[in-house]
């Protein structure tokens, strides 16, 4: 395979990691906004997402993997396959974490009592979700534009959705025991709140594979940009 085909195959590969990223980024989004406004139609939506989010990790790994088996690169292009492979199962996952918000959304649906309110339960489930969402959207940018100063913001960001993660789960444990009627809904919510986080996490594994790709350097389970700068600069 020539070189110059080689790396039009490359770029072929990183815009359909990119659809799939579009993909994932929006199941994310609308599964917040369908368990705030519990909202059936949208819960189906998502679904339809998560299938296309699964079909098209499939082809990226195929494509990617058949590129590494035939093409054997080395250095940077060796390891944005590499990085392009790990970013495929944190995309899927985030798909994971919006239909599981799908399924206790549904479950709350069946469950909760008529005109119950969701804003009356404590947590910060939308603030979540925007941090969340920032992260997906500026670890694909850094994807997009190659730029491992924007991946860095994104882990600094995780500290942020994990502070708010355990000051919901408080305020959502504290309920419980004050309103044991809204059990089931506080739990639900717990839940919702751990795959927002989960999905921040994927999200910093995305800026992390950015950062290896650009700079050939591994960060993770480095504490805090300066770790990850001493490490660029090695």
């Amino acid at each position: 395979m020539p070189r110059i085909h080689f790396h039009q195959q490359l770029a072929i590969l990183k815009d359909k990691l990119l659809v799939m990223a579009a993909l994932a980024q929006q199941a994310l989004e609308l599964s917040v906004e369908a368990f705030l406004t519990r909202d059936a139609g949208l819960c189906d939506h998502i679904v339809d997402i998560e299938q296309a989010i699964n079909l098209a990790q499939r082809e990226v790994d195929e494509m990617a993997y058949e590129l590494l088996a035939k093409q054997q690169p080395m250095a940077v292009d060796l390891r944005f396959l590499l990085a392009v492979i790990r970013i495929n199962v944190d995309l899927e996952r985030i798909g994971d974490q919006a239909a599981n918000t799908v399924k206790q959304t549904r479950a709350l649906m069946e469950t909760e009592p008529s005109g119950s309110n969701p804003a009356e339960l404590p947590g910060d489930i939308a603030g979540m979700g925007e941090i969340a969402r920032r992260m997906i959207r500026n670890a694909l940018r850094s994807l997009l534009e190659g730029d491992p100063e924007q991946a860095e913001r994104v882990l600094v960001m995780d500290d942020d959705i994990d502070r708010l993660n355990r000051e919901s789960q408080a305020l959502l444990l504290q309920s419980m025991q004050q309103r044991p009627e809204r059990t089931d809904q506080a739990l639900n919510s717990i839940i919702v709140c751990r795959n927002l986080e989960r999905s921040a996490d994927h999200a910093t594994n995305i800026a992390e594979d950015v950062i290896f790709w650009v700079r050939g350097a591994d960060v993770r389970h480095v504490s805090g940009v300066g770790g990850t700068a001493e490490l660029a600069g090695a």
